[in-house]
């Protein structure tokens, strides 16, 4: 039956030994329609079916895994065949070189080693691992390095380099912590050229003493200080604390009030204070 063969079937190696593929139900395909994967390693390998299907909600296998993978020289060979109680369903074959669908790990054992005097950092690590060769010569290597405080910023330092197991960084800022992440791909042999997955983030560096928010407020208070300390010495000088701040005039004496400033008044005063004294001076007299 026309368009009842599987549709979009893809492999794909990794963790070095596991093998995950996936397929589509043919558009055309009846309800019942059921698959079944067979796949044969080499010609000299015997073909073996599938131990671990992936189903869909219907129950119908749509996927495989595979474990215990290991890749050679020769085209696999996978084979999809279907079955249904209405009609037949038209299979599906395809010869795949399984280098080419390994998913890379990346780089392992990633070191950072900084000389605090020179300033340079040398960066080691090891090849990824695969199941089919041991040879660094078979990868390229990317290296990417941004700071710790703008991770989705841009890369400082980014390399790609071909073979080897080292490499020498400068380092711009010695006040900054830095993070690195890498990856591999296939560069010779018979290894996959797609960019493997990225490495975990590995920090190295120093961290930043005084972080850029303190230096901001230091900056705000020595401003506030010095604007302080120039309003002083301007105030000081030119006498505005007077405008600002105007003297408040004390209480006046009850004793010496406007009518108090009449000539006539502060004589009648004076004769009264001088006539009291005078009687009781002669009031000490008589009973002396």
């Amino acid at each position: 039956m026309n368009g009842s063969a599987i549709e979009n079937f893809s492999c794909v190696i990794y963790n070095i030994f596991l093998m995950n593929c996936t397929w589509q139900a043919g558009r055309d395909a009846p309800a019942d329609t059921q698959y079944f994967l067979y796949w044969q390693k080499s010609i000299e390998d015997n073909q073996m079916e599938c131990e671990l299907y992936i189903k869909d909600e219907n129950c119908r296998n749509v996927g495989c895994i595979f474990q215990n993978v290991s890749i050679g020289t020769e085209k696999a060979y996978f084979l999809v065949n279907g079955s249904s109680k209405d009609s037949l369903i038209q299979s599906y074959d395809e010869y795949i070189d399984l280098y080419k669908i390994e998913k890379l790990m990346p780089p392992s054992n990633i070191t950072v080693n900084c000389d605090e005097i020179k300033n340079d950092c040398i960066i080691q690590w090891q090849q990824p691992q695969i199941s089919h060769s041991n040879k660094d010569m078979c990868f390229k290597y990317e290296i990417n390095i941004k700071y710790k405080d703008n991770p989705k910023g841009k890369p400082i330092y980014t390399s790609i380099q071909e073979g080897g197991n080292s490499k020498i960084f400068l380092k711009s800022n010695t006040r900054k912590k830095y993070v690195l992440k890498m990856r591999a791909a296939g560069s010779a042999c018979l290894v996959n050229p797609a960019w493997g997955e990225w490495s975990a983030p590995v920090e190295f560096g120093n961290e930043e003493i005084i972080s850029s928010s303190v230096w901001t407020l230091l900056g705000v208070a020595v401003v506030t200080l010095l604007m302080a300390i120039i309003t002083f010495f301007f105030c000081k000088r030119t006498g505005c604390w007077k405008a600002t701040f105007p003297q408040i005039p004390g209480p006046k004496s009850a004793f010496f009030t406007v009518a108090d400033t009449n000539p006539e008044l502060m004589d009648g005063k004076i004769q009264s204070m001088t006539s009291e004294n005078e009687e009781i001076i002669l009031v000490a007299d008589t009973v002396g």
